[in-house]
């Protein structure tokens, strides 16, 4: 069974298990963004400095500029003298202060004619509200009661900071950030690092993989879906994924390997948790399960063999 399937038909199930990993009540929406985000996104000033600037924010305004016909000499992620004079460049081209330097009215121009025309938000949809997002398709759809509503593109992770492939819930809401991560925040409960979908800064960015993991949408997108989603809410992020350098990983370790373990457990109807990410007792159930029908020594533990007969490496 498919992990959509399993969204649409456990919602009394998921509102348990809410209860049951987070305990307590959950985050309210707050302003302040986390101290630390995987995603990478900053309100930094982008500029020449000794020694110099360097970021997958750097990279990403050489390459907007280069998409523009602006040539950049330097390396990719430095922000050198190179970068710098076709900043300057950019800037006298669309009558800004030629400082070289990348602050938010450049940000903004950089961006210029990439966000979505205005139009009228829809009615708000009715009934239990979760999000689907597909990193392959680069999209994020809203269910109302199981059933699409609205799907919106997004941007995703690259190859070297993916987003994190599982079964999550919002556990936060931020609102007016600015900067690298627009105008609102949707935090999700990722348990090796903090993950989000947000608006952007750079709107042109969109339906690309482009950012440190989390899920960029157009900041009129964002700020429309925002009050439609509650905390707690389960989002369900699919995609493709393999394991490149498989870890030994046992009951108390969490990752995205163990939620690709989890989702095949799943495929093969033994393991009816979620793909969280968690090793807990169920997954090391299910594992143990596997490894007998498997004729592995049931330990519970996930290495070389049950990943082959998993078929994940």
């Amino acid at each position: 069974m498919s992990i959509i399937e399993r969204l649409l038909i456990m919602p009394v199930l998921a509102g348990f298990l809410i209860i049951v990993v987070v305990g307590g009540v959950l985050p309210a929406a707050a302003k302040d963004p986390p101290t630390h985000l995987n995603c990478g996104e900053t309100d930094r000033v982008l500029e020449l400095t000794t020694p110099p600037l360097t970021g997958l924010d750097v990279l990403e305004a050489q390459q907007r500029l280069e998409e523009l016909g602006y040539p950049i000499g330097d390396p990719p992620g430095v922000y050198g003298t190179s970068t710098t004079a076709a900043v300057m460049k950019f800037q006298k081209t669309h009558r800004l202060l030629p400082s070289g330097k990348v602050e938010p009215l450049t940000w903004h121009a950089l961006g210029a004619g990439t966000e979505p025309a205005a139009a009228p938000s829809p009615k708000a949809p009715e009934g239990t509200i979760s999000l689907v997002l597909d990193i392959d398709k680069r999209t994020l759809t809203i269910l109302a009661d199981g059933k699409v509503f609205k799907t919106y593109p997004i941007a995703v992770g690259t190859k070297d900071t993916p987003s994190p492939i599982g079964e999550w819930k919002i556990v936060h809401k931020g609102y007016d950030w600015g900067g690298g991560f627009g105008t609102r925040w949707l935090g999700l409960n990722v348990p090796w690092g903090i993950y989000g979908i947000h608006g952007t800064n750079k709107p042109w960015s969109i339906g690309r993989s482009a950012s440190h993991g989390c899920f960029r949408m157009h900041n009129r997108h964002v700020e429309e879906i925002f009050p439609w989603i509650p905390i707690g809410a389960r989002v369900v992020v699919t995609g493709s994924r393999t394991i490149k350098n498989p870890r030994v990983i046992k009951a108390g370790v969490s990752g995205q390997d163990v939620v690709l373990v989890q989702m095949k457990l799943q495929e093969m109807g033994l393991y009816w948790g979620f793909a969280d990410g968690r090793f807990g007792r169920g997954t090391e159930m299910a594992v143990k399960y596997f490894q007998t029908l498997s004729a592995l020594e049931p330990d519970g533990v996930v290495r070389g063999e049950v990943y082959r007969k998993l078929g994940l490496q």
